[in-house]
């Protein structure tokens, strides 16, 4: 199985471009192709908001994992960077989290595909509508540009690199 698979990328702790690279690197070597990359995004934390800002990208990558195994593999590369999940949305060296997995509707006690609250976040839209601008959500049916247009999320996203 090979499928368009999108996924999130953030830091806000520690060298944030480094750990984003480590991921990146990991990824192509323990996952699967990554095929696109959008720009890097910062943004102020969201959800606990007394903590450093994130940088954030989105990729798309191929790769033969099923979502589960998927989901294993970026928690291993995630705790290899040094994450270690003691808060929630507390500051974190890396947050791998996967958007979409082609057209797959996943609900698991694990994993939820499409990722559950990406319609309400700037910081994943603008870099998904960057690479991905008409792929349509498998649950929402609209396009990643449509979804961005209707975002009510007012923090600031602002490109890094």
């Amino acid at each position: 199985m090979t499928e368009s698979i999108y996924i999130l990328l953030g830091s806000n702790k520690g060298d944030r471009l480094k750990n984003l690279d480590s991921a990146l690197q990991q990824i192509s070597l323990h996952i699967g192709k990554i095929t696109q990359k959008s720009s890097i995004y910062e943004t102020a934390a969201w959800g606990k908001t007394d903590q450093s800002a994130f940088l954030n990208r989105v990729i798309e990558i191929e790769s033969k994992l099923l979502p589960e195994a998927l989901l294993d593999k970026l928690l291993e590369i995630e705790r290899s960077i040094g994450r270690l999940r003691t808060e929630r949305w507390g500051p974190r060296e890396i947050d791998l989290d996967i958007l979409f997995f082609g057209d797959l509707e996943v609900t698991s006690e694990h994993l939820q595909v499409p990722h559950p609250a990406l319609q309400n976040r700037r910081f994943t839209l603008i870099p998904l509508a960057e690479i991905a601008p008409n792929f349509i959500h498998p649950i929402l049916h609209k396009n990643c540009l449509q979804l961005l247009n209707e975002c009510t999320d007012t923090l600031e996203v602002t490109k890094f690199l």
